[in-house]
């Protein structure tokens, strides 16, 4: 990332924020971080760094390296730095939950409406436009992202064995990133040139906790943090039982948090194939429409989990009313996956320089991050059967295939104004989603 600004001298930074100031701020941010992660690091960067001069470009990009070894959406965990830096935790809670907030009441209320216009012609001709275009996204962000992540060999070899991995032996998702974690770390103590990773400099001056106070302070962090993120899972559990579908959604979400290295796209593949074939909580197509819904919203794309956490729920829905179950989905999966990132960061941001120096810490992320590229492949294959091959995934499929000339006719349309033309995801959806109801309707 680069900075706007022409000196070579870092610049003075600026009074001290309040906190109603860090709060104004961050609910700006909140509401304009379109665009996925590079996009709202970017315009982070453009109101914190450079016009209001409250972080230190250097801090800025030191906090930035520590979120991309956390999983989760680095985008939230660096706003949730932002916060903690400034203001400690009720500045981390603020600017951390104004990120999300936004994007979690819009992604809400489009999942209220995508069930109530369910079954209807032009809903469902409109959202044929939407699928196609998620394709064309899907194989940008593949794009983008094999760009910055395989710089070496090794690290292609990692991305197609991973590929291989999950299309042809279909194995789990959280082994693959062990595994490839695994691989870097022991990789990156003799060969850290196969991965492009280094020490990186110390920024640290010395002064500060020492390594004991640390530990401590930082169990209590944990101890905290796991009983909030647990809160809601022991009143389902005492409340409605552990078979109760809500009990299913935070579990599994909970352990889709833990292994989301690498973005939004390392674990759709995943979530998608569980949530469809495994658990059956919604139709392969639903999954691509909630996809092009959380394209269209602020905040981190991972707010998908949340359109999957309110189907979930409004289909299996007693004791409660369809809504009522749907939104309480919707709330327990939006806490299950942001909640983790409060803890990573209240508890790794005290020990960001020692984490920094970490060859194998960086070996396995550089490893992560080159098999990510594998894994978005795979979410790449598998939504482009179920969206241009109307046979996908069901019974009937065999012989002769049949290819939805419409979906792909938007899906090159898409890849025009993406590639081509340079045009946004937000113009891109729009323009896509009246084709597909110009071409179904017609």
């Amino acid at each position: 990332m680069t900075t706007t600004s022409n000196s070579s001298e870092p610049r003075a930074l600026a009074a001290h924020p309040t906190f109603a100031d860090l709060v104004a701020a961050f609910w700006r941010i909140g509401l304009l971080s379109f665009g996925g992660p590079a996009g709202q690091i970017a315009l982070m960067h453009r109101e914190i760094v450079d016009e209001r001069r409250w972080v230190e470009e250097g801090a800025y990009l030191r906090a930035l390296n520590l979120c991309h070894l956390l999983p989760g959406p680095e985008a939230q965990q660096l706003a949730t730095w932002i916060g903690w830096k400034l203001h400690g935790l009720r500045g981390g809670l603020a600017a951390g939950l104004l990120f999300v907030i936004p994007g979690a009441a819009v992604m809400l209320a489009l999942s209220l409406l995508y069930v109530a216009a369910a079954g209807l012609g032009w809903f469902a001709a409109l959202f044929l436009g939407i699928k196609a275009a998620v394709l064309a996204i899907v194989a940008q962000a593949l794009i983008r992202v094999g760009k910055r992540a395989l710089g070496t060999r090794f690290k292609l070899a990692l991305a197609a064995l991973a590929f291989v991995a999950l299309t042809v032996v279909d194995a789990p998702f959280p082994l693959v990133i062990l595994l490839a974690g695994l691989i870097g770390a022991i990789v990156g103590r003799s060969r850290p040139d196969w991965l492009g990773a280094h020490h990186a400099p110390s920024a640290a001056t010395g002064d500060g906790p020492d390594r004991r106070s640390l530990a401590r302070s930082t169990l209590l962090t944990v101890m905290v943090w796991l009983g909030i993120w647990a809160a809601p899972m022991a009143l389902i559990a005492a409340t409605l039982g552990t078979g109760h579908v809500l009990w299913t959604i935070g579990a599994f979400f909970s352990q889709l948090a833990v292994v989301t290295f690498g973005g939004a796209y390392a674990v759709l593949a995943y979530m998608a194939q569980e949530a469809v074939s495994g658990f059956g909580w919604l139709a392969a197509g639903e999954m691509v429409d909630g996809l092009g819904l959380a394209e269209t919203t602020p905040g981190p794309l991972i707010m998908v989990t949340q359109f999957v956490g309110f189907l979930a729920a409004f289909r299996d829905a007693a004791p409660f009313t369809p809504v009522m179950a749907g939104v309480l989905g919707a709330a327990l999966t939006t806490w299950v996956t942001f909640a983790p990132c409060f803890l990573w960061i209240f508890a790794c941001a005290p020990w960001m320089d020692r984490l920094e120096r970490s060859l194998a810490l960086q070996s396995a992320l550089a490893a992560i991050t080159a098999v990510v590229v594998g894994v978005i492949a795979n979410l790449a294959l598998w939504f482009a059967l179920h969206v241009l091959v109307p046979e996908a995934g069901t019974r009937s499929w065999g012989g002769w295939i049949t290819v939805d000339w419409r979906a792909a006719v938007i899906a090159v349309v898409a890849a025009l104004m993406l590639f081509r033309f340079g045009r946004g995801v937000l113009t891109t959806l729009a323009v896509c989603a009246a084709l597909g109801l110009a071409l179904s309707l017609a």
